[in-house]
């Protein structure tokens, strides 16, 4: 499905250009805004466990330093190009500034399987990685803070935090040099559900909006909701978990190797740990398979969740999307093409440039921890508790009632790490996705929730520069 003279960023670009027409800005100011700060691209051996050396290919790519630090996920993949890493910096830059967590965005890529190497080996790549960040200061609490994406996690955070560590000694923030730690590491409850939660959130406000569910034919809320997902990695498990505790019907989910479909819906932990036991989602019996995996982008839902890799819906198959509403989990599943196709459709595009933010929303969250040295909760939790239990005593006294057991117990309840992030996470993306609402209805020229919310990032890293004096 891909084109081969596709280029990522360039659709980025072409998207960024489409919102510009909107700002008041003149054309030096976004010029800079768009433009890619700084590229590292770097290659270094590695001696297999064979004993051959290979020579690794890497970038790290600073997209904007108008906030600092940058911020910005590393990927292993195959796949991994500059053009591809400059694209998903500059998202970052976007998605940071309309969810007002103060990074410029960043992006870094191993170009490696990571199925194809051993766990030595990755840890050997992974230290390497870190050190040729470190030479040239592309890598620092104040400077650039990595994170994991696709094809890697809480293990190389732990890696590079370790690295970054025994090359600093006596730093005392060395820890927020990097996000997505193990917890024990100086990582964050809720950190690894963050993303797929974020993109719960950002989809149900924008369902509970009565006006706009209306032009698509359905009715408000999230319950009874007939929801495809595309991609059960990390991001796309949590997304159809969460759509699923909500009342949603999972009526599809697709995986590298095939696709399944229930029309009277899916249990996700019954796939999910089906595909552990039999190594594939096509194995799973209480479902019917898909011939190609493709087609389940196609199938007949009322949301469809591409949370898997970029590029998936395009000119050619944007036409036969039957999904009223489309959230993109992954960065960049539509390109510009299958955007105007489907604006004209009338078809929702819920963009990926905010609506995945939930990772760097809750790494903000890691890192803020990272620097004040106190885990979310631990000072209040215990004193909200006595309040809370002194106030229910009191009203009990009061009325002469008892409160039942199960309420008494959320009243009591005081809130910890993990509540604390969820809570920041909701506010932070029902927050984004009203302003990139109101954006799109205060100018009625604006054709798509794309637009507007390349728009509102725009004016918001425009406005920085121009009160740090950068532009007179």
């Amino acid at each position: 499905m891909s084109d081969k003279n596709y280029s990522f960023f360039g659709a980025v670009e072409r998207s960024f250009d489409k919102a510009a027409k909107f700002t008041k800005w003149e054309q030096g100011i976004l010029e800079q805004i768009k433009a890619c700060n700084a590229v590292y691209q770097m290659r270094f051996p590695l001696k297999r466990d064979d004993g051959s050396v290979e020579v690794i290919e890497a970038y790290r790519v600073q997209h904007s330093q108008h906030k600092t630090p940058c911020k910005g996920g590393i990927r292993f993949a195959a796949e991994v190009n500059q053009d591809e890493v400059m694209a998903l910096a500059a998202l970052m830059t976007y998605k940071c500034a309309i969810v007002n967590v103060p990074f410029g965005g960043g992006k870094g890529g191993i170009r490696i399987n990571p199925k194809k190497y051993s766990a030595y080996e990755l840890e050997k790549i992974t230290r390497r990685y870190t050190a040729e960040l470190i030479k040239k200061n592309f890598i620092g609490p104040g400077t650039d803070v990595p994170a994991p994406d696709y094809g890697t996690g809480e293990r190389e955070m732990a890696w590079i935090v370790d690295t970054y560590s025994a090359m600093h000694p006596g730093e005392i923030d060395a820890a927020g040099c990097v996000t997505g730690k193990p917890v024990s590491q100086g990582g964050v409850r809720g950190r690894r559900e963050a993303t797929g939660l974020g993109v719960f959130f950002g989809i149900r406000e924008v369902c509970n909006m009565e006006d706009v569910m209306k032009k698509l034919g359905l009715p408000a809320g999230v319950e009874g909701k007939r929801i495809a997902v595309q991609g059960l990695g990390n991001v796309g498990y949590h997304t159809a978990k969460f759509f699923q505790d909500a009342g949603a019907i999972i009526v599809g989910l697709s995986e590298h190797d095939g696709a399944i479909y229930n029309e009277s819906g899916l249990d996700v932990d019954d796939v999910f740990n089906d595909r552990k036991k039999t190594g594939s989602i096509l194995k799973y019996v209480k479902a019917k398979q898909f011939a190609q995996k493709e087609e389940m982008l196609e199938m007949e839902c009322d949301i469809l969740i591409p949370a898997a890799l970029e590029n998936v819906i395009d000119g050619e198959n944007a036409p036969r999307i039957r999904a009223k509403l489309i959230g993109e989990a992954a960065n960049g599943p539509l390109t510009p093409d299958a955007d105007e196709i489907l604006a004209k459709r009338g078809i929702i595009v819920v963009p990926d440039m905010y609506l995945n933010a939930g990772g760097v929303t809750v790494s903000y969250f890691e890192w803020l921890k990272n620097l004040s040295h106190v885990r979310y909760g631990r000072m209040e939790k215990r004193f909200n508790e006595n309040m809370n239990s002194h106030i229910l005593g009191q009203m009990e006294a009061l009325t002469g009632k008892k409160v039942s057991e199960r309420e008494k117990e959320y009243i009591l309840h005081g809130a910890d790490e993990v509540d604390l992030v969820y809570s920041g996470l909701e506010e932070t993306m029902i927050g984004a996705t009203h302003e990139i609402m109101n954006e799109w209805k205060n100018n009625p020229e604006i054709p798509d929730m794309r637009t507007a919310a390349y728009v509102v990032a725009i004016n918001k890293v425009a406005i920085t520069y121009a009160e740090l004096g950068i532009f007179p």
